[in-house]
């Protein structure tokens, strides 16, 4: 494909964001209970401190300057900086604005085995694969802007409850995804330009998707269907922190 081409195929790929999740968008319509919204913001907190993570690890395996310093930049947005305090404290900010305490978040007692898996892999692939292969694989921020703003659109009306002050995440996001993706949708068209290489991106893109729509899945089944994992034989919750 010519870059052209090569970009609308990653485009649309967008068919497959999690926006369109029947979990997304029971959130976008109000049709979610404050248990299932405080279910997803303590499940995706850790999806979020490994972010910074999975960005420090393309860094270590590039050996262009220029681009880890542009890179960097992800790091900084999430871990935080100088005044900045980042994407991480921010999301604490709305854990705590959904009814949860700072404490029960971070220690990721309610992180589920499905979500905790999901995100390893990711992380994980992160590190092993090149570093241009692990930056095309961030290119779901392509469809993220339109998510961030759904959330900032959607929820002061549906959810009343949730005090605005954590609705800091979303905003930042809207300008930083727009920045990031820039950068990586550069680097995927220039690097895969081969028909072989072209299907590769295509792979990682869809891997990228199917990490982002099994999270859901697996808060759709602990919190929509009350289905949690080990429910038939304890009503205990038994994967506090992994291992």
């Amino acid at each position: 494909m010519n870059r052209a081409d090569f970009k609308a195929a990653l485009l649309a790929k967008g068919k497959y964001y999690h926006i369109h999740h029947p979990f997304h968008q029971a959130m976008y319509s109000g049709d979610c209970s404050p248990e299932e919204i405080r279910g997803w913001v303590a499940n995706r907190y850790y999806y979020q401190v490994n972010i910074p993570r999975k960005d420090a690890a393309i860094m270590a395996n590039c050996p262009d300057a220029s681009v880890r310093r542009l890179w960097l930049q992800r790091v900084l947005d999430h871990d935080g900086h100088d005044e900045d305090e980042g994407g991480i404290e921010a999301w604490l900010s709305l854990a705590e604005s959904v009814g949860l305490s700072r404490e029960e978040v971070v220690d990721q007692r309610h992180v589920l085995p499905g979500v905790r898996f999901a995100v390893d892999a990711y992380l994980n692939f992160a590190r092993r694969a090149t570093w241009q292969e692990a930056a095309c694989s961030s290119l779901t921020e392509l469809f993220a802007p339109e998510i961030h703003q759904s959330r900032l659109d959607s929820w002061p009306t549906h959810y009343p409850w949730i005090k605005t002050e954590g609705y800091s995440y979303f905003r930042k996001r809207l300008s930083e995804a727009r920045r990031d993706v820039e950068h990586g949708l550069a680097i995927t068209l220039d690097y895969f330009t081969t028909a072989d290489q072209q299907e590769r991106a295509l792979e990682i893109l869809q891997f990228k998707l199917d990490i982002l729509w099994t999270i859901l899945d697996a808060l759709t089944m602990a919190y929509r269907h009350g289905t949690p994992p080990y429910h038939t034989v304890t009503d205990q919750p038994v994967w506090h922190r992994g291992v």
